[in-house]
């Protein structure tokens, strides 16, 4: 009984990485907002009925991906190079998101790109997607309490809204100064902006190929938010 349960729990799980694996095909020919079931079944040789016994929706099939592009996003971030140099070991993070990014166009889009229509994120879908804001938060701790984050001079306290929006972050990372952690949101924000630009052939004519100037700003990113 018990390996019979097993082989069948083996099969499904199979079964619902093809279906996963056919709609990843889907995105990269007609994008999340075509996504369909029923073209999905076709392709596997399915009917219908039996894929939505896998995936009930088309917005549940679109929460497995989003989770699994933001988990592959995190284990790539978290495998990056890590040697103790705080500004080394930002920069590289900084160089594995854009390593996943480069490599993985259609999953950057589906989770960074344009809103889909008619979907809203599960809650399911914030722990994945708080792996890298975490790790960074965990570096500028570490190198706050080795005496390698220093408040920019010219970063200001938040107040009023900003203060109030800022107190999610100190609660994840209570020793880092509330004004550093202001300057990280711009930071990443400014990240995925550089990602942006250059995935979907904005810096053609001006920073293309972007090494140079990724590594550049890069570095840049970290003095902003005080790491030395």
């Amino acid at each position: 009984m018990n390996a019979g349960r097993t082989a069948r729990e083996r099969a499904r799980a199979e079964l619902t990485e093809e279906i996963k694996t056919a709609a990843r095909q889907q995105l990269a020919t007609v994008g999340a907002e075509a996504l369909s079931l029923r073209a999905i079944s076709r392709e596997l040789g399915m009917v219908s009925s039996a894929l939505y016994r896998y995936f009930a929706s088309r917005d549940e099939l679109l929460t497995a991906l989003i989770i699994d592009a933001y988990d592959a996003l995190g284990a790539a971030a978290e495998a990056a190079p890590s040697g103790g140099d705080p500004v080394d070991d930002w920069i590289a993070v900084y160089a594995a998101v854009r390593d996943w990014a480069r490599a993985n166009p259609q999953e950057y889009a589906l989770i960074y790109g344009s809103p889909i229509s008619g979907y809203q994120a599960p809650q399911t879908t914030v722990q994945p997607a708080s792996r890298v804001p975490l790790l960074l938060l965990g570096l500028l701790q570490r190198a706050q309490a080795s005496g390698r984050l220093v408040t920019p001079p010219d970063a200001p306290s938040p107040s009023g809204a900003l203060a109030q929006q800022t107190e999610v972050l100190v609660a994840l990372a209570p020793d880092v100064p509330p004004a550093v952690l202001v300057r990280t949101v711009i930071v990443w924000t400014q990240l995925f902006g550089m990602l942006s630009f250059e995935l979907f052939g904005q810096l053609v004519g001006s920073m293309d190929p972007a090494d140079e100037f990724f590594a550049s700003a890069s570095r840049q990113m970290a003095a902003f938010v005080g790491l030395s």
